[in-house]
């Protein structure tokens, strides 16, 4: 019999819950359940038809059709350095600043991997997304997870963090509008993160996925707005949210010269780029449709204070969020025993709504699920309606699948 190869890159990440709850979600609906879809930051709706018809037109175009530039074309290049002049009153040099990518996601996972030795150590939120530790883990690194909570100074909780590692860390991960709990900070957070990597000696990687999706007078920041952050800091952004472009795999890295020299020497041995006819799409996105972001932002608005408003009615207390797609909702004290995962199954399976388990972004997340504004109104209401006839039911099935889940990802 061939002997069993280890596959230890593999080893070291946990099951993706995720997927589990997808699986179940399927599951109830093959079982004739209709399911509110709450879960995945997948936006449900249209590409504004301006940028469609863009990328049709090049699609049409014959030489179109050949291998694309992995860093991208220069004119999308340009239209990324416009959008930064025009959004933040940032200077970007698009030959040596800026790279585009196959999303945000891919752009971070390239990244980790050209700058990452076997052994380094990254600083990254806890919660956050799941690539921005496992991107560290799968490049060979180590990850040291920070406490992001409403009831600590997150910066002290970093300094501490990066001034007791060993060996001291050689990047910072941070994500602000923040991807699950939607925490934001003020532009004066990123000049002390800035001071303190020209200390300390660490480079930052800003992840601004969800800048445009603000509510009320807040208005995402840039690192890059701080003077001298390009001398440390790199910034990742999407077309997915702010333009309904999650399908089309678009997105960039601005920043430090030796960070994005870097992702375009990994990229040019891993890709050619998206299609011409999309990148295309993106520079029009970029230049002309700040219209339709603003559009998309009031959206999610609405969205957001039918949410967090019918679902308070409903006996489920939350607070309405600054900016994201999300809701960090906390779970009900009377479950809070049980954990989120098998929370997010009894909502799924007695309620008929389908969140992420807290305890995917993190273990200091297992308080809490996240739930996305991606559903309309309509169905927002009836979510809210399922709740609350959850809560009067009473029902608690205590399982320790979810403390299993946390001793997994606390021994990565």
């Amino acid at each position: 019999m061939f002997p069993e190869i280890e596959f230890n890159r593999i080893k070291r990440l946990p099951p993706y819950i995720f997927a589990q709850i997808n699986d179940l979600k399927m599951s109830e609906r093959h079982a004739g359940r209709d399911i509110i879809d709450l879960s995945m930051g997948n936006p449900d709706g249209d590409t504004p038809q301006a940028i469609i018809d863009k990328a049709v037109e090049v699609f049409q175009r014959p030489r179109t059709h050949r291998y694309s530039a992995s860093k991208g074309i220069f004119k999308l290049r340009e239209a990324i350095a416009r959008w930064y002049e025009r959004r933040y009153g940032v200077t970007i040099d698009p030959d040596t600043e800026a790279i585009a990518a196959i999303g945000s996601k891919d752009g971070y996972a390239h990244l980790t991997l050209a700058i990452t030795d076997p052994g380094d150590l990254a600083v990254v939120p806890d919660p956050s997304y799941p690539i921005h530790a496992y991107g560290v883990i799968i490049a060979g690194g180590n990850v040291v997870r920070v406490k992001l909570s409403p009831n600590e100074d997150f910066f002290q909780n970093l300094v501490r963090a990066i001034r007791e590692s060993t060996p001291k860390p050689k990047f910072v991960v941070v994500n602000f509008p923040n991807n699950p709990t939607t925490a934001t900070v003020d532009l004066e957070f990123y000049k002390k993160l800035v001071a303190l990597a020209k200390q300390e000696r660490f480079y930052v990687i800003s992840d601004i996925a969800y800048a445009d999706i603000c509510f009320g007078d807040f208005k995402t920041p840039s690192i890059m707005q701080v003077e001298g952050a390009k001398d440390v800091a790199v910034e990742t952004f999407t077309l997915s949210k702010s333009y309904n472009m999650a399908g089309w795999r678009m997105g960039f890295v601005v920043g430090n010269q030796r960070l994005i020299g870097a992702l375009a020497k990994m990229k040019s041995y891993y890709d050619y780029g998206v299609h011409t006819a999309i990148q295309v799409a993106a520079i029009e996105a970029l230049n002309n449709h700040d219209d339709d972001v603003e559009k998309i932002r009031q959206m999610y608005e609405s969205r957001m204070i039918t949410l967090v408003d019918s679902f308070n009615r409903a006996g489920w207390v939350m607070e309405r969020p600054k900016a994201s797609m999300f809701v960090w909702a906390p779970i009900p004290e009377q479950y809070k025993e049980i954990g989120s995962f098998e929370f997010t199954k009894l909502l799924m399976t007695e309620a008929q709504i389908a969140v992420s388990p807290g305890i995917g972004f993190g273990p200091y997340g297992d308080d809490h699920v996240r739930i996305a504004f991606i559903e309309n109104e309509e169905r927002i209401r009836q979510a809210a309606k399922n709740v609350k006839e959850f809560f009067k039911r009473e029902q608690l099935v205590p399982n320790s699948a979810s403390n299993s889940y946390r001793k997994i990802i606390e021994s990565v």
